[in-house]
């Protein structure tokens, strides 16, 4: 089964960086520091990818839900919001497995070989209390304050994202301040608190895998209330579980699987499914799931 696991890891990180760089494909930008202003940038990617980022070729969802809301101009955000829900009801949080930048980031950062800290278990309650801070994020400086925008022009802001977001200050303010000398003056209070931050939660990320995932992402937050009805599934046969305990193991979100293999905090990475020895854990877009074996190891005749 360790074999297949990181078969399964090689293949998806094979996946992500060329979504990646494909997403992410005006390389000239890192070396000019320009945003690419192309038709593909009215177009939002499905995860966390900034705007800002010199190679990005699309739009971020959080930036453009933001600054429609608060756009006195657009009466709402259709566009955005039925895009979001379009790839919430397809994928559910299969793009934060596949699909974004920052997972990615974070995926690299938990093969690093030090101790992980498991906090589900180590401390559940405040495991548990930390998981509800991403949906706050999400309500208040996502969608609240934004549109609060609309009435009081001091509001007027993408909050999140200049506030919290570490993919912006990571594959945004970074690259674009080391290239763009013009830009330095005006570095400020903002920039020293999103550089902290984000490197807090980068260091955090090494020992606790998935931790903006986990706790603090509100696109995460979203596609997570689409993870029961989503049309990708991951499905589970109780009768060939041997109990072995390994998916929940490999799990890189700490959720108590297979009890909860519909949990909007799952981000579909596959690895439950590959490291599952009796197949009683697969995944796909509405079909059955897999024959699965049964507690001997044989298939099942069923």
């Amino acid at each position: 089964m360790q074999n297949r696991l990181k078969q399964h890891e090689k293949k998806r990180t094979i996946f992500q960086g060329l979504y990646f760089l494909v997403t992410n494909a005006h390389l000239s930008g890192f070396v000019t520091g320009e945003i690419y202003q192309g038709p593909t940038k009215h177009v939002c990617v499905p995860g966390l990818n900034c705007y800002s980022c010199p190679g990005a070729m699309g739009a971020c969802p959080m930036g453009s839900l933001q600054a429609s809301l608060y756009d006195t101009r657009q009466l709402f955000p259709f566009y955005v919001l039925g895009l979001l829900m379009t790839f919430g009801l397809i994928f559910g949080r299969l793009i934060c497995g596949f699909l974004c930048p920052f997972g990615f980031l974070q995926d690299l950062l938990a093969k690093l070989p030090v101790k992980k800290y498991r906090l589900e278990q180590k401390k559940p309650r405040l495991d548990r209390v930390l998981r509800n801070v991403k949906y706050l994020i999400l309500i208040f400086f996502v969608l609240v304050l934004p549109l609060l925008g609309r009435f009081y022009p001091s509001l007027m802001s993408p909050w999140f994202c200049k506030y919290i977001c570490p993919s912006g200050t990571i594959f945004a303010g970074w690259p674009m301040l080391t290239l763009n000398e013009t830009l330095r003056p005006l570095m400020g209070f903002i920039f020293s608190w999103k550089t902290t931050l984000a490197i807090a939660i980068v260091a955090l990320a090494i020992f606790i895998p998935r931790f903006f995932c986990r706790y603090m992402c509100p696109l995460g937050a979203l596609y997570g209330l689409f993870n029961k009805v989503s049309l990708y599934q991951l499905k589970f046969q109780e009768e060939a579980c041997i109990h072995c305990g390994a998916c929940k193991r490999a799990c890189p979100m700490g959720v108590d699987m297979p009890n909860q293999y519909k949990s909007p905090e799952c981000v579909r990475c596959g690895r439950c499914v590959a490291s599952c020895p009796t197949s009683c854990l697969s995944s796909g877009f509405g079909s059955k799931a897999k024959e699965p074996l049964t507690k001997s190891g044989k298939a099942s005749e069923a």
